[in-house]
């Protein structure tokens, strides 16, 4: 492997690190807006066994993997889409 390919590799090992750090960033901001406001929302309305604030901390984190990973496979797919 010659250099160039070296730099081409590194530049793109990059990119994928500049993205996962945003939507890392991203995750961040939706987890304070949802601990702020929608899971004081919800423990009003729903019942009391779902009132645990873990568990709708929990649900939230999962339903932000799965958009995020989503998100992330979207976006390095292959280029035959």
């Amino acid at each position: 492997m010659n250099s160039k390919q070296k730099v081409k590799e590194m530049g793109e090992r990059f990119k994928i690190f500049g993205l996962v750090a945003i939507l890392g960033f991203m995750a961040g901001v939706i987890a304070d807006i949802t601990a702020e406001y929608i899971i004081p929302a919800l423990l009003t309305i729903l019942p009391a066994f779902l009132n645990a604030r873990y568990i709708l901390s929990g649900l939230a984190g999962a339903c932000l993997t799965l958009v995020l990973v989503n998100v992330w496979a979207y976006i390095t797919g292959t280029a035959e889409r």
